[in-house]
């Protein structure tokens, strides 16, 4: 990028400048009570998303049977809505006061009130009355937390089991609000657990689906929306709602959690972020949450009385942490450059904006930068987008394994200037620069312009015709 003329940066924008938004942030793992909320809602404010997702926590607010206290939630609630933040709530765990097993693991992760109809009765109860106490406040509910996954789910797999309790959840959120909507799944991984979930018939009984996508390949990510997208018109659910409602990554190599052991570092959490918000953006989920504001501790395996089983630090965080003797997140909480990079994404796509596909020719020109030719254009992940000032943008990247390499290399385009007109720009959406590219690289062929040997990284950049950055 030293080639270029950088002119200005990214204005970030805080949720209350933004009218609306489809990226959220994670503020999960409160049930836990594993980090300040007070201490990290101006991340969340500063960042610019629209969404926090929640954890309910059965276990925390009803330690009395059929004495809820809802303070804790309260507080966290009426935050967020405060910097217009819309919450949404994850209905999920289990309660020591109804299920013995419940006893053992911190925050009763996992464990589900389906041995016995007394300990349904209860969670539908319990959820009846979240739902009532927030109505008016919170309008999307989701069923669970990655129930094909053995750290959530502790129980035997039986998908039909899990579609009735799945229904029953809905319908007494229903009952409580019927103007609420209910979100299903919330899968990590499994796609035959979606298929089979499906053929239970409790998609007529939910307005949306949630999936979380923990990969290192950009396909994947699209795959798991396609099976969904597809089940609008299978299912003939033409408005059935699609969340990308949970994936993120470390931001070092020693974090636990999904994608454990991979060689991570900031740099290459930034590029994770990037391209899998984009992604989900092109793609048109309703909206998407990455995973997550705070660096904590996984804590999902965790057992009660034994600290150290769930002193497994994550490092998902866009925002960082010290943590003390009980894995609590502690010190000053501190921006990561993933932070830096979601304020950037968050204060360009936002408000309105489509997907369009823009009439670009790739060209491949000698690269005195490579010493040898550009790289195709046409190879690279890249999406058109355009507002309503008529001003276009176009994201794109190489697609390349982030734990193996880093690219850096060069294309040329050719377009015509009646089809994008404007002034040129490019965006590093990683650290918020903006440049002017330099007259060798913008070279104007009266009815066309060919831009020359311009840069494609690893990590998204964005090219601008007109004020697609305000």
């Amino acid at each position: 990028m030293e080639r270029l003329i950088k002119v200005g940066e990214i204005r970030p924008k805080k949720s209350t400048e933004v009218r609306h938004s489809r990226i959220g942030l994670g503020f999960e793992k409160l049930d836990r009570n594993v980090f300040d909320p007070n201490k990290a809602y101006r991340f969340v404010e500063e960042a610019g998303v629209k969404w926090a997702r929640l954890q309910s926590g059965w276990q925390r607010t009803e330690q009395e049977k059929g004495v809820y206290d809802f303070r804790w939630l309260d507080e966290i609630v009426d935050h967020m809505i405060s910097m217009k933040v819309e919450p949404w709530l994850c209905l999920c765990y289990g309660n020591p006061l109804y299920t013995e097993e419940a006893k053992k693991y911190f925050g009763s992760v996992g464990i589900a009130p389906v041995d016995s109809e007394e300990e349904t009765l209860a969670w539908l109860r319990y959820v009846k009355a979240t739902v009532e106490h927030y109505k008016g406040k919170i309008h999307y509910y989701e069923i669970w937390n990655e129930p094909d996954g053995k750290s959530c789910w502790k129980h035997e797999k039986d998908i039909p089991l899990w579609g009735k309790f799945t229904r029953r959840t809905a319908l007494a959120c229903k009952e409580a609000d019927p103007d609420c909507e209910v979100i299903g799944l919330a899968l990590c991984k499994y796609h035959d657990f979606a298929i089979e979930f499906a053929k239970t018939g409790v998609l007529d009984v939910l307005d949306g689906v949630s999936y979380h996508a923990y990969s290192v390949k950009d396909a994947v990510w699209e795959d798991r929306f396609r099976l969904f997208e597809s089940w609008r018109e299978q299912y003939n659910k033409p408005n059935l709602k699609i969340i990308q409602g949970e994936s993120g990554t470390q931001s070092r190599s020693d974090g636990s959690g999904a994608l454990h052991g991979g060689a991570w570092t900031p740099q290459k959490q930034v590029k994770f972020l990037l391209r899998h918000l984009i992604t989900d953006l092109a793609l048109g989920v309703e909206f998407t949450s990455y995973f997550s504001c705070m660096d904590m501790i996984e804590a999902l395996r965790g057992l009660v009385g034994n600290v150290a089983s769930y002193l497994d630090y994550g490092y998902f965080g866009v925002v960082g942490a010290d943590f003390d003797e009980e894995g609590h997140s502690t010190g000053d909480y501190t921006p990561k450059p993933s932070y830096k990079a979601l304020q950037s994404l968050a204060s360009v796509f936002c408000n309105e904006y489509e997907r369009c596909e823009l009439p670009i020719e790739s060209t491949i020109e000698p690269s005195i930068r490579l010493i040898d030719e550009d790289d195709d254009f046409a190879l690279t992940r890249h999406f058109g987008f355009k507002k309503p000032n008529g001003s276009f943008g176009l994201t794109y990247w190489m697609i390349r394994n982030i734990l193996k390499e880093t690219f850096e290399s060069t294309v040329s385009l050719r377009f015509k200037k009646s089809d994008l007109p404007g002034e040129i720009r490019l965006a590093d959406l990683a650290t918020g620069d903006i440049y002017k590219l330099t007259d060798e690289m913008l070279v104007d062929e009266g009815d066309t312009i060919h831009l020359v040997n311009i840069p494609v990284t690893d990590s998204p950049l964005l090219l601008t015709f007109g004020d697609f950055i305000d």
